[in-house]
């Protein structure tokens, strides 16, 4: 079988290898185009923003960090089940669950919890699967302006509990105003 008949797409294509010129092997006509187009994109107004004086409009569709739920009474949704991991494309999230002691009743909202629950911030991609496995309604990736903030560690991109999981007074004044 000759390579010329094989055709992943159906359509063939014929390549002619013709001998180029003495003009076509300096490629100033190739030079003189790029330097054309260049020059065209010199003269236009650029695209750069501000960024600390003017902020980009963020689509409504955005989805921002991370953030762990909790009811009203400030307990913790999230149950260690394991299916926002599971479902996570980057393999980006990791827990490990733990059984609720008693006198823990205020913290933890079931008998199981999350001990350990940690996201790379840099394997994440922000697809909202997580958020759409939990069955608690744990997870949810915030519709606030508030980003993933620049570091120079990798181990700052680990998000643990102490990052993640919503403030008190967040969960307090959720309740107030639903």
């Amino acid at each position: 079988m000759s390579l010329d008949t094989v055709s992943l797409s159906g359509r063939k294509k014929e390549v002619v290898n013709n001998k180029m010129n003495f003009w076509e092997s300096l490629y100033l006509i190739a030079i003189a185009k790029g330097l054309w187009i260049t020059l065209g994109h010199l003269f236009t107004r650029k695209v750069t923003i501000k960024y600390p004086e003017q902020v980009r409009p963020v689509s409504p569709i955005y989805r921002g960090q991370h953030l762990l739920k909790r009811d009203e009474q400030g307990r913790e949704n999230c149950t260690a089940c394991g299916l926002c991991a599971l479902s996570c494309p980057a393999e980006a999230i990791t827990m490990k669950a733990a059984e609720r002691k008693p006198g823990e009743e205020h913290l933890y909202r079931e008998e199981k919890y999350a001990e350990i629950y940690e996201i790379n911030m840099l394997r994440c991609i922000f697809c909202g699967l997580c958020e759409e496995a939990c069955p608690k309604d744990a997870i949810y990736l915030t519709l606030s302006k508030k980003f993933v903030k620049a570091a120079s560690d990798r181990e700052d991109f680990i998000y643990g509990k102490d990052r993640l999981v919503m403030p008190l007074e967040m969960a307090i004044a959720n309740t107030k105003t639903n």
